[in-house]
């Protein structure tokens, strides 16, 4: 194994000669020789002069600045102290107990440099703000100084759709967005000490609130919980929230397809009397009553107005303010005149064609009871569309029912005229020649003739005669008969005659009072369907 090559020494500069120390010492000359350094002044013993304002503000400066290096250099030697760099920009953030024995000045100094350059969150002062507005807070007594004073509760109501109308049960049920405004005495601050905050939001369990309900009140569908209300630094609160509210309601369904309804909601407080919450509106009432932007219009239901009013109920444990929002909506009547009412004609002048065939035809039958039929599907199908309520009766029903009923006495009056007098004219036929047999047989001599009672002789014809006197009598007996007959049938087809005028003449009737029901029918649509758009 080859052995390591000794390390290199670096060369030194040779010395330099003597002989050439001896030139250099020729050229220059000799060093001069320096004076000794006056003996230093001592100073005065007495007070020393103050220092400047600038120079102490420099000092001052200066000891603060290694102060805190000195703090950041050695912080295991004071626990009391702790540091956090923030990760935008190198700040110190030392809590510093208010007594230290070394230089207090300075360390108060660079507490107060720390401090200014700490920076305080918003939500600091909005916590702060909550805790000192509920932390003395009582919600159980309302928000006055003097309880002799009302609160006065501003309500307002805007509609947003019409979700159902259940005719049967007389109840609506409306899509509202509530909206209710107070002020609490106990509940405002000065803004400018809490970074300018102008308003929070709070509980509404941590508050007092009015009891304000609707009085036709049936059943709250859901809707959603808005737990939070806004405060305002004056004190204003602001509670909004939507609210689906089924409520009872008079509807009135006379004039389907073209009804219109009137349904009111009243709000008043369940135990309050007036003087100690009052009632009033948040907006003019031509504002409330023209306001239509937040309404669905793609249902079936159109709203035309909003109507307010303001009353005092009077009772027996008080007087209390109510405010009543009547909403007045209508139906949109396109499409039950498509599927109703046009059909109902059609079916009506298709009836009304059927009086044309003579009464005592056979085909009238059958045409009326295809009719019929016809009646009684479409009469099916429309109880489903129609509204059901015990209260009215649609005129659509009342005019379908009344063309039935005349279209049950025609084809009645069809079916006697079909079966009663042919019956009557096949007995009389039969009755008549019953008649004749029977006179034949009681006109035939008997064989064994006795003689003739006393007194009576016979009379002197001969036998010739006799035998000429039997069929002639018999001759004059079936003519006999034969004009009875005829005369009988003649009775029967002149009764045939009157009870098929009769009969005629009450069809007649029908036709015209059939005729009648119909125009009055059409004019009644079209009245409704004019009163209807003029709204």
């Amino acid at each position: 194994m080859a052995e390591a090559p000794p390390p290199r020494v670096p060369r030194l500069p040779p010395p330099a000669s003597r002989h050439r120390r001896e030139a250099d010492l020729a050229v220059r000359g000799p060093a001069p020789v320096r004076a000794p350094p006056p003996p230093r002044a001592r100073p005065r013993l007495g007070p020393r002069a103050p220092p400047t304002t600038c120079a102490r503000t420099q000092k001052r400066a200066a000891d603060v600045r290694r102060a805190i290096r000195l703090y950041v250099a050695h912080t295991h030697q004071y626990p009391w102290c702790t540091f956090s760099f923030s990760k935008n920009q190198d700040l110190v953030q030392c809590a510093i107990p208010l007594v230290v024995k070394t230089r207090p000045f300075i360390l108060l100094a660079a507490s107060g440099i720390l401090a200014i350059e700490t920076h305080h969150p918003r939500k600091s002062a909005v916590y702060h703000l909550t805790k000192q507005l509920l932390e003395q807070y009582h919600k159980e007594v309302r928000p006055v100084h003097n309880w002799t004073k009302a609160t006065i509760i501003h309500l307002d109501v805007c509609f947003h759709a019409v979700l159902d109308v259940d005719t049967q049960n007389q109840k609506l049920k409306t899509s509202i967005w509530y909206r209710e405004v107070w002020y609490d005495e106990f509940l405002s601050w000065n803004s400018s000490l809490f970074d300018e905050i102008s308003e929070i939001s709070l509980p509404l369990s941590a508050i007092w609130a009015p009891d304000i309900i609707i009085n036709e009140f049936v059943d709250m569908e859901r809707s959603l919980d808005l737990p939070y209300v806004y405060v305002s630094s004056s004190g204003t609160i602001n509670n909004s929230k939507p609210i689906q509210v089924v409520s009872t309601c008079s509807l009135e369904t006379h004039t389907f397809p073209f009804d219109i309804q009137n349904c009111s909601l009243t709000f008043h407080s369940i135990l309050h009397t007036v003087e100690d919450v009052n009632l009033t509106f948040l907006r003019s009432r031509e504002d409330i009553q023209h306001d239509k932007k937040a309404f669905l219009n793609d249902s079936e239901w159109e709203l035309l107005f909003v109507s307010s009013a303001y009353n005092v109920l009077q009772s027996s444990t008080g007087d209390f303010a109510r405010i009543q929002f009547n909403v007045v909506i209508r139906r949109r009547p396109l499409a039950y005149v498509v599927s109703l009412l046009i059909p109902s004609i059609f079916l009506m002048l298709v009836d009304l064609g059927s009086f044309y065939l003579p009464p005592s035809c056979r085909a009238r039958i059958v045409f009326k009871t295809s009719v019929l039929v016809g009646y009684t599907v479409f009469k099916v199908n429309m109880a489903d569309e129609m509204p059901r309520s015990a209260v009215s009766t649609p005129l659509i029903g009342i005019f379908f029912t009344v063309c039935m009923a005349l279209l049950l006495l025609s084809l009645a009056m069809s079916i006697l005229l079909l079966s009663l007098l042919p019956m009557e004219h096949s007995c009389r036929q039969a009755q008549a020649l019953l008649c004749l047999h029977g006179d034949a047989d009681m006109e035939t001599p008997e064989p064994n003739a006795g003689a003739q009672p006393g007194g009576v002789t016979d009379s002197p014809v001969c036998p010739e005669h006799q035998a000429q006197a039997g069929p002639l009598s018999e001759v004059w007996a079936q003519l006999h008969l034969i004009s009875s007959s005829l005369r009988a049938r003649e009775q029967a087809k002149q009764q045939e005659v009157a009870w098929q005028a009769l009969l005629e003449r009450f069809d007649h009737l029908l036709f015209l009072g059939y005729l009648t029901v119909l125009g009055l029918y059409t004019v009644t649509l079209c009245s409704l369907w004019v009163l209807w758009s003029r709204l």
